[in-house]
């Protein structure tokens, strides 16, 4: 076997492993977003329903926060030790994390300890995504050819879009199939079981891919790389917190605000809300390749100067669509967001690891990444109920999203084009 065909069968091997893996750890991540409405009535009961979900979101959003440091710490270690070993560790304590909630019993069982538990696991979830997605678009990226990275990386992207599709796809099948009391009862246990058994095959084959060959020696034996990227590398790194700012209000906003928006105050059952939530889903996985593959001919700004100007123009229009009491009217505005949402998570993993240099990419990345989504991506749901609360206006959760595509439209402005350009 010639060495350009062994190379490119690890590629493709890796890239399956990789792909996999993010399915399995985001389906596992985001069902708790998708059940939220029952969990929160289970963990946080109040006779406000909206108290309990805004507790349920607080959850949501504690996961988020543990992301930065689940990024430093994972970052670190594959920037030290080694891609692989990160995505291995985080895979194996994502799945104890949510077999942990599908046991875990809830408030009218154990009390409190049943909310502190629920915290506490979601932390250990927090911690393991911060450092699983960077790892593998980093390897991903590193193994890929010049003219084609933007694809490559994606395919993580994919993968994770695909668990949000099944998480989704799982709770509405058994919410369809147990109805609403038996889902509230126990049924809601089954999407967390099933995604702690299915870890096991993310752990498997993430123990047979092939170290990434950009891994220097020098890194190993060089100071701590989180030090190292936030003292060097922190205007990088803040750049890319603003640029992925649209995106991570974008898409929890869309895929995880919207499900309990329509459940609660548009009274959709919870099996027809995952629906549209699912097919919606299906919209951006498509999305997110077409964009990854033109950013590899036409460069990286194009394509999210489209992506931000589109948010600005289009978020109000398609957040009425989704206030329609149609099915298919809901359903083609939110189609339409995540095939927008689509094509800015197909474009941004090549673009963040072509901002930092290989000794401290895994750090970088997982530190800029894992902040956006902590601070804003994982806060969407809890700032979006807030809002319409407090102001009785249904709009503002859209005009949240407008102001956000305004600040990461300013920061690409000041980015240099890296599509096809050697890794440094």
């Amino acid at each position: 076997m010639s060495s350009i065909t062994l190379q490119a069968e690890t590629g493709r091997r890796t890239g399956f492993a990789g792909a996999i893996g993010s399915l399995l750890e985001w389906y596992d991540f985001t069902v708790y977003g998708f059940l939220a409405p029952i969990l929160g009535k289970l963990f946080f009961p109040s006779d406000d329903p909206t108290a309990s979900l805004l507790a349920a979101f607080g959850v949501f959003a504690i996961g988020y926060a543990a992301r930065p440091i689940g990024g430093a710490i994972f970052g670190h270690v594959g920037d030290r030790f080694g891609r692989k070993p990160a995505m291995i560790i985080s895979a194996v304590m994502m799945g104890l994390a949510t077999l942990g909630i599908g046991f875990l019993p809830d408030h009218t069982q154990i009390g409190t300890a049943a909310t502190f538990l629920l915290v506490a696991l979601r932390i250990v979830q927090g911690l393991s995504v911060g450092g699983e997605f960077t790892g593998t678009i980093v390897m991903l990226a590193e193994q890929a050819p010049a003219d084609r990275r933007g694809f490559v990386a994606s395919w993580a992207e994919m993968g994770g879009i695909v668990g949000m599709i099944l998480g989704s796809a799982v709770g509405a099948l058994v919410s369809s199939v147990l109805g609403s009391a038996e889902m509230h009862a126990w049924g809601w246990r089954i999407p967390f079981l099933l995604g702690a058994v299915i870890a096991v095959f993310g752990v498997v084959l993430r123990r047979h891919i092939t170290e990434s060959p950009v891994l220097l020696q020098a890194a190993r034996e060089a100071a701590s790389p989180v030090l190292v990227a936030l003292r060097h590398h922190w205007r990088q790194i803040l750049q890319m917190v603003v640029l992925l700012l649209m995106q991570a209000v974008g898409f929890y906003m869309v895929f995880i605000y919207a499900a309990s928006y329509l459940t609660e105050q548009m009274h959709v059952s919870t099996a027809r809300a995952l629906d549209i939530n699912t097919l919606s889903l299906v919209a951006m996985l498509v999305a997110a390749p077409a964009a990854a593959i033109a950013s590899d001919r036409f460069g990286r700004k194009p394509i999210l100067y489209f992506v931000m100007v589109a948010t600005g123009l289009l978020a109000l229009p398609l957040w009425g669509l989704m206030h329609h009491q149609n099915f298919v009217v809901i359903l083609c505005g939110q189609m339409a967001l995540g095939v927008v949402m689509g094509m800015a998570y197909g474009v941004t993993p090549a673009t963040m690891i072509e901002m930092l240099p290989a000794e401290v990419r895994c750090s970088g990345v997982a530190i800029g990444y894992n902040l956006c989504l902590g601070l804003f991506g994982g806060t969407t749901p809890l700032v979006a109920t807030y809002l319409v609360t407090r102001t009785a206006d249904d709009y503002a959760p859209a005009y949240y999203l407008i102001l956000a595509a305004l600040v990461s439209f300013i920061a690409l402005l000041g980015m240099t084009e890296t599509a096809r350009k050697p890794l440094s």
